[in-house]
Formats: C-alpha cells, structure tokens, sequence
C-alpha cells in the first residue's frame, strides 16, 4: 500500500510539472498570437488620446500600441486617467480583449468605451507620433 501512495504522489508531481511546463509555453508564445502582439494590461506605462476614438498606450519602456475604440468616448481626450479593463484572460490581443473606462465629470461611474482593434505601432511609427500623441 505504501508503493501505491508514493507512486500516486510521483504522478501527480509529474502531472504538476508538465503542467506548469505548458503554461510557461503558452506564456511565451502569447507575446504574439497569430501575428498580432499581446500585454498584459498591468504592464502599460503611459497613455495619451489621438481623438476622442483612438487611444495610444505605452506598455513597458519601448513598445506603443494604437486602440480603436468604437465611436466616440466622450471626455478621452482631456482626461487625466483611463482605466483598462480586460475580459477573460489576463493578455489583451485583440480589441475583443479590452475596452477603456472614462472618468466622467465630478466623479460617478466610468464611461464604458469598447476597443475595437489594436495595433502595435513600429519604432518608426512610435518615433514619428506628435508630441500630444506619444505615451
């Protein structure tokens, strides 16, 4: 009986590994899925408004993305604050992943305002943004 508890045990530490082992994997390869780049919306940095429907954010020291959001988000563009919301999974990949949350004028509920695409700006296109638009 004692051979049966240390080899159910072996197994499921066996099982634990592999398991931490795929994760790891998935982790790596979520940085791009499909072409498209992947954040985590814990990692952005800084954010500024191109229009009141599109948002460039800075997500750690070097890499900007461009967020369009459906329609327009009233206040985007002279707010201090933005919050990110991610739905499901903690990556963001896809404008499906995310939507921007708005501070509305003297406090209350954020204004809700969906993401629609997201779109990793290359070092040229980052290098190149007006100073109002650069993150």
């Amino acid at each position: 009986m004692n051979r049966s508890i240390w080899a159910g045990a072996a197994l499921l530490a066996l099982m634990a590994l592999a398991g931490t082992a795929q994760a790891q994997a998935q982790d790596q390869d979520h940085g791009k899925t499909g072409g498209q780049a992947c954040f985590y919306a814990r990692d952005i940095s800084s954010w500024a408004p191109v229009d009141r429907s599109t948002v460039n954010i800075r997500v750690h020291a070097n890499d900007v993305y461009q967020l369009k959001l459906l329609g327009d988000c009233p206040n985007i563009d002279w707010v201090e604050g933005i919050g990110l919301q991610h739905r499901g999974s903690p990556w963001i990949c896809s404008g499906l992943d995310a939507e921007i949350l708005a501070p509305q004028p003297g406090g209350g509920v954020p204004i809700r305002c969906p993401v629609t695409t997201i779109r990793k700006l290359s070092k040229q296109e980052a290098a190149a943004l007006p100073p109002k638009q650069h993150p």
